[in-house]
């Protein structure tokens, strides 16, 4: 496999991984949990959202349309792949202190959530892999 292929893949995994966030909010009641809180706090977790659900877009987009750009290993290239790196690195770490457990409470999500975690692990090593050695 090309590392255009693997980063076309990316792309599309990263648009396929959308599905957590569009699935979570009603899987996890927000809009009557979120309820509860001040407007402002209501707000916030919106955005986050959204701001977090943007972000993934572009970088599915950018994989799968620059991938040629992003294989060819230029300066920006190695710059985005150690973004995206950074990025679902982050997200990894910050799963540790996510307390999922009381919301898996079905063999398919159980499975999503390992699915995921998974497809995070690829997105640190493939874009890892190209922020190196581009």
């Amino acid at each position: 496999m090309t590392a255009i292929t693997l980063l076309r893949l990316a792309g599309v995994a990263h648009l396929v991984s959308l599905t957590a966030i569009l699935f979570a909010p009603v899987q996890l009641h927000w809009h009557e949990e979120l309820a509860h809180l001040p407007k402002l706090l209501r707000q916030m977790c919106n955005v986050y959202n959204h701001y977090t659900g943007g972000t993934i877009v572009a970088l599915g987009l950018v994989s799968l349309l620059c991938a040629p750009e992003l294989a060819a290993g230029s300066s920006l290239a190695r710059a985005v792949c150690a973004y995206t790196a950074i990025f679902w690195g982050v997200r990894l770490w910050l799963q540790h202190y996510y307390d999922f457990r009381p919301h898996l409470t079905t063999a398919g999500l159980r499975l999503g959530y390992h699915a995921l975690t998974t497809l995070f692990i690829a997105f640190v090593a493939i874009y890892g892999w190209g922020a190196l050695h581009g």
